[in-house]
């Protein structure tokens, strides 16, 4: 006679599944889902406000720019680019300048320009109309430039001479340029040194 064991029957249960959850979503270090821009933060500062700057202090004298060029050097391993850029600054009051600016960026060369027009501005003599005493005619390189007051005309002239006397405050002239050139450097310089020649 032999001992049985009873093995009892396999039950069959079916697995009941847990109810689903959604994975909460990364976060950054900030608390904010990623992807979102945080709430009450971003550009403008705190609630998107713009932020308190001072106001930039306006300078005394109004600035063109004539002429921008942009050269090209030669070195090892290919060719170095930079600006070269002509800014005439004026009060339109009597006070004048012509500066020339050379750097990497335009920003850079005109930030240039501006304070070596500061340092070669010219005072004006005007008469009480505005306009000069008499005719005047200067040669700066390859520029002769003239000027003959002229009552009751405005300002008549060309190319860089009409920016630099509207600068100067000069009304009532007529402005020529007798020469072929077209180099505003030069003929901006020639402007300024016949007014600052007329008495």
């Amino acid at each position: 006679m032999t001992d049985t064991e009873t093995i009892p029957a396999a039950t069959t249960e079916t697995p009941v599944e847990a109810p689903a959850t959604e994975a909460a979503p990364a976060t950054d270090t900030r608390g904010a889902i990623r992807g979102r821009r945080p709430q009450g933060g971003g550009r403008g500062g705190p609630g998107g406000r713009p932020r308190d700057r001072a106001p930039r202090e306006r300078s005394e004298f109004e600035q063109a720019t004539i002429d921008v060029r942009r050269v090209a050097r030669v070195m090892a391993g290919g060719r170095r680019f930079s600006f070269s850029v002509t800014v005439v600054i004026g009060d339109k009051k009597g006070r004048v300048g012509v500066g020339l600016g050379k750097g990497a960026d335009t920003a850079l060369a005109i930030d240039k320009a501006v304070r070596d027009a500061k340092k070669h501005m010219v005072t004006v003599k005007r008469t009480k109309e505005g306009s000069i005493a008499h005719d005047v005619s200067v040669k700066n390189s390859s520029s002769i430039v003239t000027i003959v007051p002229s009552p009751g005309r405005g300002v008549v002239a060309g190319s860089a001479m009409r920016i630099v006397l509207e600068h100067a405050g000069v009304t009532d002239v007529v402005a020529k340029i007798l020469t072929r050139t077209k180099n505003k450097l030069t003929i901006a310089r020639a402007t300024v040194d016949a007014l600052a020649n007329a008495r």
